[in-house]
C-alpha cells in the first residue's frame, strides 16, 4: 500500500489537463503551495516504549516481529481518509504507533494483550489500514487513566484459510487474510464469499468483521456481518469463542456485540463465514431514470417485491453527469473515455462545467427540470446459475420498465464492474492537483431517505460554501433492504488554506444533519473517533452506558483502541 495514498503506486495516474482546467474554472481549485512530503521528511516522535517492553514483546512474537523503525511506524499511522492523507502528505505523523507488533496466532495475541494491559500500553489492531473514520487513530492521552503509548497490532501473519466445511458451506478464516487472497483460496475449492467493498483489494477479513463492512453485491450476498456465523476473540481478560449454531435463542447474540466493535472490545483472531458456490454466470446492465426519486422508487420495488439482483445501485443526477457513476472511466488520459452507451459519455468531471455554468457550483442538482438527457444511472448485477440469472434479469427488466426505467444495455453495468475499485485512485489524483475530495455515508428507512438526502446535501453545501470553497456534492444508493437503503456522498471542492479544519466543520454539519433527519451515523464505514460523539447521540445515554460497561469488563485497563467507538462518560 502506498504510504501517502491508496493502493499500488504504479496504478496511480495523473488527471488529464482538461480536467485540471475544469476544476480550476468550476471550483477554484489551485495547486498546493508545496509538494507532498517525502517519506524521509515525515516527522515521527521518538518511540516512548521502554527497551524492556520491546524485549518482552519480542519474546512473545519473535525479534523480527517487533518493529520500531520510522518507515514501519509511518506506514501504520492512521488510515486512508482524506484528512489522514493530507496530514501525512504534510509530513505530520504525531500519532504514529510507538512500535508495530506482528503476532503469529491466537495465543500470541492473548499474550501481547495481557502484557500490554499490565504495562498500560494501548493496542490498535491493524488489518489492511483502510479505515476512513479515525479507527486507527486512538486517543492514548485522552483521559487521566488512558495509556499514553500504543502499538499497532498488525495481523498480516495470521492469513490462513483454516478450514472449509462443504456440508454446512462455511469457512474459517484468519483475520489478517486480505480479501483477494481469501477469494483465491476459496475459489480453489469452488466457493466465494461474494464480498466486494471498494476497499476489497487491500482490506482484511478481520477488518470486515470489526467494521461491519458492506460489499457492492450486498443485495445478493448480504453484508459481511450477515455472513459471519462464528468468531474467536482475544481480550486482555481472556478469549471469547462465539457461535455454536447459525442462530440461537440462548440469550443475546454476543457475536453481534463483537461485530462492529472496531477493536475496542477485543482482537478478532478467527472468523467463520458462510460461503457460496462460485456463480456460473455474472451479468451487469445499466438503466436510466429521469430523476433520483424515480430511480429510488424502482430500487425499492425490486428489493421489496423481487426479483432481487446481487448488485443494485443508483447514482443521482450529479454523479451520473460528472461520470463517477462509471468508475471504469478513471485511469490514464488515454483510457479515461468510457464506452459508448453510458448516460454521460464523459470522462470523470468532464461535461460538469455545463451544469456549473448554469449556477450549480454550490452543488445543487444540475439536471433537474429535464435540462439534460443524462438523468440517473442505475446498475444491476445478476449472479448465479445461468438459467436463474436469465430469469431474474428478464423479470427485473419488467419491473424497471414499469417504474419508468430506460434500458441502456450491458455497457454501463460492465463498465462499472470493470472499474469499481478505481475511485480511491481518482481521489489521490484530485489531491495531487489541489482539490479536496471526501466521502461519507449513512442509511435510513425508505420513508426518511428523501429528507436525509436533502439534509446532508444542504449541510455540506452550506458549510463548505460558507467557508469559501463551494463544493460539488454527489450521491448514490448502493445497499438496499426491504425497509430502507444507504446513501453514499462524494464531495469535491477546492482545498482552501486549511483543508483539514475546513472539512471538520462540514463533516460536523453533515453528522448533525444525519442524526436530525433520522439516519444512522454510519452504514458501513464504522464509528472510529470521527463519529463517536454522534454515535452516542444515536444510541442515547443509557445505550452509551451499556457500551462503556462492556468495555470496562473485557478491557478494564482501557488499552484496546482507546477513544475509538466507546462514548466517554458525561462530565459531572
Amino acid at each position: 500500500m502506498l504510504w501517502s495514498g491508496w493502493g499500488e503506486p504504479e496504478r496511480a495516474a495523473p488527471l488529464p489537463e482538461p480536467v485540471v482546467g475544469l476544476l480550476r474554472d468550476m471550483l477554484g481549485v489551485r495547486p498546493a503551495e508545496r509538494p507532498p512530503a517525502a517519506l524521509a521528511e515525515v516527522e515521527v516522535p521518538e518511540c516512548r516504549l521502554a527497551a524492556g517492553d520491546l524485549t518482552a514483546l519480542s519474546k512473545i512474537v519473535g525479534d523480527a516481529n517487533v518493529r520500531a523503525d520510522t518507515e514501519t511506524r509511518v506506514r501504520h499511522t492512521r488510515g486512508k481518509s482524506t484528512p489522514d492523507l493530507l496530514r501525512i502528505r504534510g509530513g505530520e505523523a504525531s500519532d504514529a504507533p510507538d512500535a508495530v507488533v506482528l503476532p503469529g496466532g491466537h495465543d500470541e495475541v492473548l499474550a501481547v494483550l495481557r502484557f500490554c494491559a499490565g504495562r498500560r500500553i494501548a493496542v490498535v489492531p491493524f488489518g489492511g489500514g483502510t479505515s476512513v473514520v479515525g479507527g486507527l487513530a486512538p486517543e492514548p492521552g485522552g483521559g487521566a487513566a488512558a495509556p499514553r503509548t500504543f502499538v499497532a497490532l498488525d495481523l498480516r501473519r495470521m492469513d490462513a484459510l483454516v478450514s472449509v466445511d462443504e456440508v454446512a458451506r462455511t469457512a474459517v478464516l484468519q483475520p489478517g487474510l486480505r480479501a483477494p487472497d481469501a477469494e483465491a483460496l476459496l475459489a480453489e475449492r469452488g466457493y466465494t464469499l461474494g464480498h466486494f467493498p471498494q476497499s476489497y483489494e487491500w482490506a482484511s477479513i478481520g477488518g470486515f468483521a470489526a467494521a461491519r463492512s458492506s460489499g457492492q453485491a450486498s443485495a445478493g450476498y448480504g453484508r459481511f456481518d450477515d455472513m459471519v456465523v462464528g468468531l474467536t476473540v482475544a481480550t486482555p481478560e481472556g478469549p471469547l469463542d462465539l457461535g455454536r449454531a447459525p442462530k440461537s435463542a440462548a440469550g443475546p447474540d454476543l457475536r453481534q456485540l463483537v461485530l462492529g466493535s472496531e477493536g475496542a472490545f477485543g482482537v478478532i483472531t478467527s472468523v467463520t463465514v458462510r460461503i457460496h458456490p462460485v456463480p456460473e454466470a455474472r451479468e451487469y446492465e445499466g438503466w436510466r431514470f429521469a430523476s433520483f426519486d424515480e430511480g429510488a422508487a424502482a430500487l425499492r420495488r425490486l428489493v421489496q417485491d423481487g426479483p432481487l439482483p446481487a448488485v443494485l445501485r443508483l447514482s443521482d443526477e450529479t454523479e451520473t453527469m460528472i461520470g463517477l457513476a462509471d468508475p471504469s472511466a478513471i485511469g490514464s488520459p488515454d483510457e479515461a473515455q468510457p464506452e459508448s452507451g453510458t448516460p454521460s459519455g464523459a470522462r470523470p468531471l468532464e461535461g460538469g462545467g455545463r451544469g456549473l455554468e448554469d449556477g450549480t457550483s454550490s452543488g445543487a442538482r444540475p439536471l433537474e427540470g429535464g435540462s439534460s438527457g443524462a438523468g440517473c444511472l442505475a446498475v444491476l448485477g445478476f449472479e448465479g446459475a445461468a438459467e436463474r440469472v436469465a430469469d431474474r434479469r428478464a423479470r427485473a427488466a419488467d419491473v424497471m420498465r414499469a417504474a419508468g426505467g430506460e434500458p441502456l444495455g450491458a455497457g454501463p453495468g460492465e463498465n462499472w464492474e470493470h472499474g469499481r475499485f478505481n475511485a480511491p485512485y481518482l481521489r489521490d489524483a484530485l489531491l495531487d492537483v489541489g482539490a479536496f475530495v471526501e466521502t461519507l455515508e449513512t442509511a435510513a428507512f425508505w420513508t426518511d431517505v428523501p429528507k436525509l438526502y436533502e439534509a446532508v446535501r444542504c449541510a455540506l453545501i452550506g458549510a463548505l460554501s460558507g467557508g469559501g470553497t463551494p463544493p460539488l456534492v454527489m450521491c448514490h444508493i448502493s445497499h438496499v433492504y426491504p425497509s430502507g437503503a444507504s446513501l453514499y456522498f462524494t464531495v469535491v471542492s477546492a482545498q482552501g488554506k486549511d483543508p483539514v479544519a475546513h472539512w471538520d466543520v462540514a463533516k460536523r454539519a453533515a453528522n448533525d444533519a444525519i442524526i436530525d433527519a433520522g439516519g444512522t451515523i454510519s452504514h458501513h464505514h464504522g464509528v472510529g473517533t470521527d463519529h463517536r460523539d454522534w454515535y452516542a447521540r444515536e444510541i442515547g445515554p443509557l445505550g452509551a452506558a451499556v457500551i462503556r460497561a462492556v468495555k470496562d469488563r473485557v478491557d478494564p485497563a482501557g488499552i484496546l483502541n482507546p477513544g475509538v467507538l466507546v462514548p466517554p462518560a458525561a462530565k459531572e
